[in-house]
Parts: C-alpha cells; structure tokens; sequence
C-alpha cells in the first residue's frame, strides 16, 4: 500500500506538471514578447471628408433607339451614309426612287386645274341664273340645280387639293432623313432591293450616345436616403470602366423605379451622362458609385490597422513604445482609409502591419515598410485634405 500510494502521487504530480507546462511557456513568451520589441510599420489617424457612396454594377443604355422603317414602297436607289458613321437630326439617310410619286403629282395637279374649271364655270352660271330668278325670267328649280352643281364642283375641288397634298407627302417619304443625332447599326437594306412600306424589319437602327443612360440597382434600404437626397438637390453617380484603367466620368441621378424588385429585393435608378468623349457604350458593363453625401473631418485611419477579433473590431494604438489594444467602431471604408467612429482621435498613431506578433502592452519598434512608395496614400486620398471648419456643411 505505501508503495501505491507513493506511485499514485508521482504520476499526480507528473499529470500537473504536463498540464502547467504549456500556460508556463505562453508566459515566458508573452514575457519575452514584451521585452523584445516587436517591429511593426505604423500610421496616423487623421481628418479627412469621406464620401457616403453606394456601389453598383450598371449598364449602359442609349438615352434613345430609332429603328428607322419606310413609310412608303418603291425601290431604294440611294444610301446616304456608311455603317457605323455619326449622323445628326436632319442628315439624309436613304432616297427611295421618287419617280413613280412625281408622276402622280402630275397627274393629280392635272385634276386639279381641270376641276378648278369647271367649278369657276358652275359659279358663274350659278350668279348669271341668281340675276334671271330675281327679275323673274327663269324658275328657281332651274337656279338652284346650278348652284348644287357650283357647291359639288367646289367640294371636288377641296378633294383634290386633299389628294394633291398626300401625293406630295409620300414624295418627301421618299428621302428618309435622320428623326435624331446618334450613331447608325449595321444596314440591313442596300441599294437596289425593293423596300416594302412599314416593313417588320427596319432599315437601319440609330442609337443615341450622346447624352447616355446607365442604369443599376441599388437595396431598397437606400431608397428613403436616395429620396431625401433627390429632394434637397441632385446626387451625383460616377462611372468607371474597369479596362480603361483611371477614367472616370461624372453624371446626375435621374430616375428612381417606381417599383421595388420583389425578387432581389433592390430599386432601380438610372444616371444621364454626356458621354463627350463616347467612351460609354450602349450595352457596356461599367462600376458605379453613387455618393449620398460627404462626412467632414471625420477621424480615419489607414484600413489595414482594422483588425476583427471575438469582441468585434479592434486595432493597435501606439502608447510611446507599447501597444495598446483599443476597441473601434468602424464605418465607411474610402480609398484605402476606414472611418472610425470611437475608439480612436485624431493624431494618434496605429499598427498597420505585424498586429498578429503583438499583444497588448508588447514593447514595439516602428520600422519603415519594405516599398515607402506602397505606404503613400493613392491619387484620391491625397485629393482629401482635412476639412477646415468653413466646409463642415454636408454637402448633397
């Protein structure tokens, strides 16, 4: 029994020993981790205005299609432009043979001169008879039978001019001319086919780049904001092509959807554009940005400090040469920058890269990264200078 006893008691000790073993080497290391300084790279907190924007996928739509069709048969002997080509409102587009409505005009101006004719006479013999029934010479049947012939002839007259004014109508359909200014599609009719009035098939399509639609959708979440925001002025959308590397180009919303997408639960909205450069195309893919409004002096940091653990978000602040551990409420992400809405004042220094050697309180050394030029903040970030006070006014 003493022998057990004293055999049972050296593997208890022997078990505690293995389970101590490993909470004794954490605390050695993070002992060792705060005495050793730890190198990291770090950033400031700092003022800037960010913008409150929503992005989108959109697509481009012509701000109008013509389908241009003939109004009149007949052989077509003339186009008038290359496919493809520019065209402004008014440019002549086809020439439809025009001789076979040059022969009807003709032929009813002829009509015409001769019925004018014979109206002029019937007035005449209608007045010469109005003289005889007044002095009682003739009856006034007789009369009245050559004021109904004057009266029809002048109707007669009124048609033809009717028809003489049609006659000359489908004459002018001959020459087909551009209803608007935009850019033609593929011809689908060429010179010498016979073209058949109102046909099902137009002759050429017309679309209209300049201005330009893009249209995308937006969460339905946004739609009280979008509306409050259109009322009080116009909001601007941006458009970038993702294969055109940096260019960009500005527009104004619109049109808000009348409907919400009971299938994805989204609005649709749609942006003008002048499209001067005739870059945006109709049917092109682009990225879209709507900007709500701006935040002045908001207190941002560099998005690679943000780090996101149990408790929520969390990022390094720079205590002298410690690191201390600091819970953040984060907003927005712009440009490279996170808004911060506590946590964090301005001035304040932040670890940007090396959070994952560091515990809280770990001594620290600040190195330089490995690129300077990677740390520098973009194009758009150095457009966002600290708002002075004077531009504290959100802006629509």
């Amino acid at each position: 029994m003493p022998k057990t006893a004293r055999l049972s008691e050296a593997l208890f000790l022997l078990f505690i020993a293995v389970l101590s073993a490993p909470a004794c080497s954490k605390n050695k290391a993070d002992q060792q981790m705060k005495k050793t300084p730890v190198p990291v790279t770090a950033g400031s907190a700092t003022l800037m205005t960010i913008p409150v924007q929503i992005r989108s996928i959109g697509n481009v739509e012509a701000y109008s299609t013509v389908a241009i069709k003939a109004q009149v048969g007949g052989q077509l002997s003339k186009v008038h432009f290359r496919e493809g080509q520019d065209v402004k409102k008014g440019d002549l587009l086809f020439t439809i043979d025009p001789r076979p409505y040059e022969t009807q005009i003709r032929q009813y101006e002829a009509v015409l001169a001769r019925d004018r004719a014979q109206m002029e006479h019937a007035r005449e013999e209608a007045r010469r008879y109005e003289e005889l029934v007044k002095k009682g010479y003739v009856a006034r049947d007789q009369y009245e039978q050559f004021r109904t012939n004057a009266l029809a002839l002048e109707a007669t007259v009124s048609a033809d001019r009717e028809l003489l004014e049609n006659a000359r109508l489908q004459l002018a359909y001959c020459f087909i001319t551009a209803p608007v200014s935009g850019r033609t599609g593929s011809l689908l009719a060429n010179e010498g086919n016979l073209i058949k009035a109102n046909a099902d098939t137009s002759m050429v399509v017309i679309h209209q780049i300049q201005p330009v639609y893009v249209t995308f959708s937006v969460p339905e979440k946004n739609l009280s904001d979008i509306r409050k925001r259109m009322q009080s002025g116009g909001l601007g959308v941006t458009v970038a092509l993702p294969s055109q590397g940096q260019y960009q180009e500005k527009g104004l919303l619109t049109f808000i959807e009348n409907t919400v997408d009971l299938t994805t639960g989204s609005i649709k909205l749609k942006g003008t554009f002048e499209n001067r450069d005739k870059k945006l195309w109709p049917g092109q893919f682009v990225n879209t940005t709507l900007t709500l409004a701006e935040i002045p002096r908001a207190v941002v940091v560099p998005s690679a400090a943000v780090q996101t653990g149990q408790q929520g978000q969390y990022l390094f602040v720079i205590k002298e040469d410690t690191a201390e551990l600091r819970q953040v409420s984060a907003g927005v992400t712009y440009e490279g920058f996170t808004l911060i809405e506590k946590g964090v004042a301005d001035g304040e220094q932040v670890v940007t890269d090396g959070q994952m050697r560091i515990a809280p309180g770990a001594k620290i050394e600040i190195r330089k990264p490995a690129r300077p030029e990677a740390a520098a903040p973009g194009p758009a970030a150095k457009t966002a200078e600290p708002a002075p006070a004077a531009k504290e006014k959100i802006k629509p």
